[in-house]
This record gives structure tokens, sequence and C-alpha cells, in this order.
């Protein structure tokens, strides 16, 4: 499609409004799962850092009660 003006091209043929807007909702959307994206991958990495300092903590516990008892 070819138009003679940058008003005719943001003008999309009387389309405009629709078509920006639908380009705009789906920048939008890509930026929010970006963002959430980042958001659920850092709270799945402290859980699984929680989860390690855990076990390590109850090993540790283990060992100890294992050296008492023998």
């Amino acid at each position: 499609m070819q138009f003679d003006s940058l008003d005719e091209f943001f003008g999309m043929g009387g389309y405009g409004f629709y078509v920006w807007l639908s380009i705009g909702v789906c920048f939008a959307c890509m930026f929010l799962l970006v963002v959430a994206s980042k958001i659920e991958k850092r709270r799945l990495l402290d859980v699984i850092r929680k989860e390690s300092a855990r076990r390590e903590r109850m090993r540790k516990a283990k060992q100890a009660r294992q050296a008492r008892a023998g």
C-alpha cells in the first residue's frame, strides 16, 4: 500500500484509529508478558534458593545428630 503523505499513512484510509490502537494493545501485551515473566523468574529463583538453604540446614543438623550419637 502506498501513501502520498505521512498524514495519509497515519490515517490508514479512515481506519487509522483501529489500526494504531490494535498495534498499541499488542505492544502493551508483549511488554506486560516480559515484565510478568521477569517477576515470576525472580520469585521462582527465590523459592529455589530458600529450599536449597533449608535442605542444607537439614543436612547439617542430621550430621550433628549423628556425630553426637556416634
